[in-house]
């Protein structure tokens, strides 16, 4: 089975887009656009509108405000049956009752496909979803892998224009999820076809997206390519969500032409910060990112935030560091292992930045101060 010109990636188009239950506002005015072939994720907590919006795509859920479009049609008023979209769920939902060939074959002998080109489509995506020996079997006799790729199948076999996967990942073990989004990918690329991806999990997002929506309580906070997300988060919220991170006060001190970062409490340890906006005043009161990889630890001192190790895990390639500052403040650093030269219990340290990796905030962590890369 190959690309044909109805799975070559659409363009899907939403403005403004209002959802409510009762008096309760799920999404309010999201905007957003995904790109032909695109595999695209909506990342976010529970309840923050990720589902919801899915639904209102496929058709599942109303549309109470805004457009939406695919490939600049409008299908706010289109039937689910008529919009060309397949869909994997959380829960598989294979049909217990059909062998494996007839599940995806469903939605072909719905379209009254002549039996023959059923037959060649089903055993072509059987085959590159890598389960078509198991074609005469039923979904119980079946591991919860392979029935996610019944669904997976199922949702290609059509050739629809746009793909939808509600946490499709959800209810397997680790290892099984680990495979099972490296084959979505795989797939997903093979085909071109644009996809909207659901999913709580960050390491998911990371591993498979193109580009990620973060959402919040019906917002979308930042788009973004994984990388840049991780790297330059917008604000507090998605900074804390994806990965880990340590906050710590700081004050802008600005000496010689140079920007520098102050912590309180902290000794005499400044930082030198060339890629803060310019317009930042004197004095300033600023929030500061610091994921765990970008401290480094030193037991030689006297540069740097004393701290004390009060436990560490190996974890083979790094070692995970909880420590505790002179202010009584907990962070967490990770650094390369050196099996000789763990860190024991009860070591005072002293931490130090790595500058071009941080992130800064305002202090409500709504507004970022660290220039982008590409605009310095």
């Amino acid at each position: 089975m190959r690309k044909s010109d109805s799975t070559m990636g659409a363009t899907i188009t939403i403005e403004n887009a209002l959802k409510r239950y009762g008096n309760d506002t799920i999404i309010n005015g999201l905007s957003l656009e995904v790109q032909p072939g695109e595999f695209f994720t909506l990342l976010g907590p529970s309840g923050c509108g990720k589902t919801t919006l899915l639904r209102m795509i496929i058709g599942f859920n109303s549309i109470e405000g805004g457009i939406f479009k695919i490939n600049n049609r409008v299908i706010n008023d289109i039937p689910t049956n008529k919009r060309n979209i397949g869909m994997v769920f959380q829960n598989y939902a294979v049909f217990p009752h059909m062998s494996v060939f007839d599940n995806v074959a469903f939605g072909l002998k719905n379209r009254k496909l002549p039996k023959e080109e059923i037959q060649k489509k089903v055993d072509a995506i059987l085959k590159v979803v890598k389960i078509d020996h198991l074609k005469n079997r039923m979904p119980a006799k079946l591991s919860g892998g392979q029935q996610q790729r019944i669904a997976l199948a199922r949702a290609i076999v059509i050739e629809p224009e746009v793909l939808l996967m509600d946490e499709p990942l959800s209810n397997l073990d680790a290892k099984l999820r680990v495979e099972m989004r490296n084959a979505i990918k795989r797939i997903q690329k093979q085909f071109g076809i644009t996809t909207i991806y659901v999913t709580h999990d960050q390491e998911e997002a990371l591993a498979v997206s193109d580009r990620i929506a973060v959402m919040n309580n019906g917002v979308i906070q930042q788009i973004d390519t994984p990388l840049r997300i991780y790297q330059r988060p917008v604000n507090k919220f998605v900074s804390n969500f994806i990965g880990l991170s340590n906050f710590m006060n700081a004050n802008i001190k600005k000496e010689a032409g140079e920007t520098l970062l102050c912590f309180p409490g902290s000794g005499n340890y400044h930082l030198s910060m060339p890629n803060l906006q310019k317009d930042i005043a004197d004095g300033s009161e600023v929030l500061v990112a610091i994921r765990p990889e970008e401290f480094e630890l030193s037991s030689a001192g006297p540069i740097g935030i004393p701290a004390i190790v009060q436990s560490s895990v190996f974890l083979g390639a790094a070692t995970h560091y909880f420590l505790k500052l002179e202010n009584g403040c907990e962070v967490e650093a990770v650094q390369d292992s050196d099996m000789w030269e763990i860190l024991p219990t009860g070591a005072k340290v002293w931490l130090t930045m790595k500058a071009k990796k941080i992130n800064v905030f305002t202090p409500d962590g709504d507004i970022p101060l660290v220039v982008r890369e590409e605009l310095l």
